[in-house]
């Protein structure tokens, strides 16, 4: 009987000490932390940044952390892999995640804590904060948030308007850039205070974007929320967006958007354009935005092209179901961007075609709720208008339209423009 217990006690203390051995050397790949094991993938890997150094206390420089994480799921595992980024505050400078990753498995980044960019310029040689290039399978997840620290660098962002392809305009760096990517989600996530814009997503393809908090002050300039070129097939859904400039943006070759419940203000509204700006662009084509909210924003739906620049094309665009709340400019296509009024130059060589109004209401703060100013060498055709209500507390609201002439059905208030 004494034997037996003393070989349990033996089979108890040399089991302590294999757990003990086991915690103290754990492998940062195999150790989940705050990981919801029902969303794992069969065999998915969880890398912890904290087992790889970085500290959560929101000084400590976090990069290398990031970065060595970053290679461990994208360059060294053969089964699908995550990033773990638990609660606390992380402290890093610009990274590129960089793919293809070899071999193509499933990456996800799951942020729980906040992260924090520096607010160095200088040290943004790559131009943004965190850039995904050429990634195919990915997902951005976990309720965390993106703080870009951008007061400091709002005070030195130079005005692009007036001559966006000038030696002075220097554009800052955006949050998450996402550069040649295809089948990404990005999903429950906060983004706040961004030098630049939010989020940017260019030359992509199946990108999904939904129930993300974007954040920044009315003040703050070209703080665009989402912005989308040469990407097909982005859908946009269920996001709340206050900011400083469009809630979101689409320029040239943004083909097949889908943007659904979008509650955004204040900011610059919805904007497709500025299009015509350089030479060679891609046509915008196929967008689909309903089921939206702005509210005190100062332009609702609108579609600017530059007068005096390089052919391009906007067709087959329908804004539907929108709600608006004391918007300064509800809906607006504007082929005299930034020359109006009394525009001098030559007219737009920008073409748009089948661009449809519906069941757009709410109120507005401008007694000219619809203002349509088309080119004379490209009047706007197939522009329909259907079930349109905005009103004007200090009076009727007006449409006013040159070189364009649109078709109406339904009520429509303001009443039709000749």
């Amino acid at each position: 009987m004494a034997i037996a217990k003393c070989a349990a006690a033996i089979h108890i203390l040399i089991l302590c000490f294999a757990l003990a051995y086991n915690h103290a050397h754990a492998d940062p790949i195999a150790k989940p932390y705050n990981v919801d094991q029902d969303v794992l993938l069969p065999g998915e890997k969880v890398i912890n940044v904290n087992d790889l150094g970085a500290k959560p206390d929101g000084m400590t420089d976090c990069t290398l952390a990031f970065m060595d994480a970053w290679r461990m799921v994208c360059h060294n595992l053969t089964v699908p892999s995550r990033i773990l980024i638990p609660p606390g505050r992380y402290f890093i400078s610009s990274i590129i995640f960089q793919g293809p990753c070899s071999p193509p498995t499933p990456v996800t980044i799951q942020v729980q804590g906040t992260l924090l960019a520096t607010t160095d310029i200088s040290e943004f040689e790559n131009g943004e904060w965190l850039m995904f290039d050429k990634i195919n399978g990915l997902k951005i997840i976990g309720g965390g948030t993106f703080d870009g620290q951008g007061r400091q660098s709002w005070q030195y962002t130079q005005n692009c308007d007036a001559n966006p392809d000038g030696p002075a305009c220097q554009r800052n760096p955006s949050s998450l850039y996402f550069n040649e990517v295809s089948n990404v989600v990005v999903e429950n996530i906060r983004s706040v205070n961004p030098k630049g814009f939010h989020i940017f997503v260019t030359k992509s393809l199946n990108v999904t974007l939904s129930k993300l908090k974007i954040l920044a002050p009315e003040t703050s300039p070209n703080t665009n929320g989402i912005h989308i070129s040469l990407s097909d097939r982005v859908i946009i859904s269920r996001n709340i967006i206050a900011t400083g400039d469009d809630c979101i943006s689409m320029a040239q070759g943004a083909q097949n958007i889908f943007i659904d419940k979008l509650k955004c203000g204040p900011g610059h509204g919805i904007s497709i354009g500025s299009l015509g700006l350089y030479q060679n662009e891609e046509e915008v084509r196929g967008v689909r935005i309903q089921n939206c909210t702005l509210s005190s924003t100062t332009s609702g739906l609108r579609i600017d092209s530059w007068p005096d620049r390089y052919p391009c094309a906007a067709s087959n665009i329908s804004f539907r179901d929108i709600m608006m709340h004391d918007v300064k400019n509800p809906i607006i296509i504007d082929q005299e961007y930034e020359c109006y009024p009394n525009c001098q130059k030559k007219p737009s060589l920008v073409k748009i075609e089948n661009v449809h109004f519906a069941n757009v209401r709410g109120t507005t703060v401008s007694p000219v709720a619809v203002e349509l100013r088309c080119s004379k060498l490209n009047p706007c055709k197939g522009v329909t208008f259907s079930d349109i209500d905005l009103k004007f507390g200090a009076g009727p609201t007006t449409a006013r339209c040159q070189n364009t002439i649109p078709l109406y059905n339904g009520f429509v208030m303001p009443p039709a423009c000749v």
